[in-house]
């Protein structure tokens, strides 16, 4: 698989995830615990936020693997 179709079908998935993980954030944003507390919102928003970035590095890495072709010659 060359380096642009890597890329293309990286791309797609890191949009698939960041929608995903968006959509699963505000569900469980809405919990009773987490809603009524200013302080554990303002921890989860910083964790959830920044939490996507451990999935979507392995992904990354697959994206950016040079070709099989380029490191044989």
């Amino acid at each position: 698989m060359t380096i642009r179709t890597r890329k293309l079908i990286g791309a797609v998935a890191l949009l698939l995830l960041a929608f995903a993980w968006s959509m699963m954030g505000m569900v469980l944003a809405q919990f009773p615990l987490i809603a009524n507390s200013g302080w554990m919102q303002a921890v989860y928003y910083v964790v959830v936020g920044m939490g996507w970035v451990l999935p979507a590095m392995p992904i990354v890495s697959w994206m950016l693997r040079p070709d099989a072709e380029r490191q044989q010659g």
